[in-house]
């Protein structure tokens, strides 16, 4: 797999219009979805280069519209447009924007350059960096995809500004992941930044050393056979969590499911392997007051479990986790049985105020 380009932007017109000049291209689709339409693509147009024209593809917003019939609308309208296998397509939003449209590009005539500009906080140190591309389906999160970078990704900070606290602290949940499996110093100034009033420009900074973790990390392992399985801390229960509140008509975003699952596989880690306990509350309660909690009973362990057993981690029906003996101290493969997933599940619904 090929190495992407990811620039933290210093000047966004122009970073925009030499990644562009990289990508040698008969017709440039942009893809969008209701709101960065609106708040990104509309102030955005004089920047694109003098006489580039391009057409825009607009999709549906939020991760419900991240399914096989919003990307079959985006093939749709790129061969109706014309679009050739020297096409360009700019995905322009969040992670479901940068996940569907990197799919898209990546199989429409076998494959068509893509550059990620991502707007949201998780799209940026998550979704848009690392090349993995894809869409829910039969309804489990990210099943039907593939690894395929994008030619650029692009970090304007600046669209930041532009989110409520809710999508910031998606992001960040992220960020605190990288933060887990880094450095403690790291952590600690995460855990230490004033989330109601934010210092753009300090977010900035920790932006770029939270995709450098990432980059770091998916470069000695582009395909997850090793130690990329790091950045799955939290997601295994996560995605079970976020699975569950779409079946029932109540989604969350992605970010406060693995905030949530950080909760659980930190508890799993201290029982497990030896997680300290005291930073393991320090976390919990960062995320407590942060996020709140998710609503569940044990009528519903059964159902989390099966959705657990569907993760694409698992092998031979086993299912998969990233753990950590202490921050920066990777586990990797590790397993639990029912008994003590459901132990878990306690832990979470007493600590974080079932």
């Amino acid at each position: 797999m090929s190495k992407q380009e990811v620039i933290l932007c210093r000047n966004f017109g122009n970073d925009l219009i030499n990644a562009i000049k990289k990508c040698p291209h008969d017709r440039l689709f942009v893809l969008t979805d209701e709101n960065t339409h609106k708040h990104c693509l509309l102030n955005e147009k004089n920047i694109f280069p003098k006489g580039e024209i391009f057409q825009e593809i607009i999709i549906g917003a939020d991760d419900v519209n991240k399914t096989l019939e919003t990307l079959a609308s985006v093939w749709q309208a790129l061969s109706q447009q014309g679009a050739s296998r020297h096409s360009l397509l700019i995905n322009l939003g969040g992670g479901m924007v940068t996940d569907l449209g990197g799919f898209a590009a990546s199989t429409f005539k076998r494959g068509i350059s893509y550059i990620n500009i991502p707007t949201t906080l998780l799209s940026m140190v998550d979704a848009s960096v690392g090349g993995k591309t894809g869409i829910n389906f039969n309804g489990l999160k990210n099943e039907i995809g593939v690894f395929s970078p994008a030619s650029s990704v692009l970090i304007e900070t600046a669209f930041l500004q532009t989110l409520d606290t809710q999508n910031i602290l998606s992001g960040f949940a992220e960020m605190l992941k990288h933060g887990l499996i880094s450095t403690q110093a790291h952590l600690d100034e995460l855990l230490a930044f004033d989330i109601e009033h934010i210092d753009y420009e300090a977010l900035k900074q920790m932006v770029g050393r939270s995709v450098a973790v990432k980059e770091r990390i998916v470069e000695e392992d582009p395909k997850e056979h090793g130690i990329r399985k790091a950045l799955n801390l939290g997601h295994t229960i996560g995605h079970a969590f976020e699975s569950l509140a779409l079946a029932e008509g109540r989604p969350i975003l992605h970010g406060y499911a693995v905030a949530w699952g950080l909760v659980c596989e930190l508890y799993l880690s201290y029982i497990k392997v030896g997680f300290p306990k005291e930073l393991m509350r320090t976390v919990i309660q960062f995320i407590k007051e942060n996020y709140g909690t998710f609503s569940f009973t044990c009528k519903q362990y059964e159902q989390l479990y099966e959705l657990m057993t569907h993760d694409k981690k698992n092998s031979n029906g086993i299912i998969n986790f990233t753990l950590l003996k202490d921050v920066g101290d990777i586990c990797l493969n590790q397993t639990a049985d029912k008994d003590t997933l459901f132990e878990v599940f306690d832990f979470f619904r007493e600590c974080m105020g079932e």
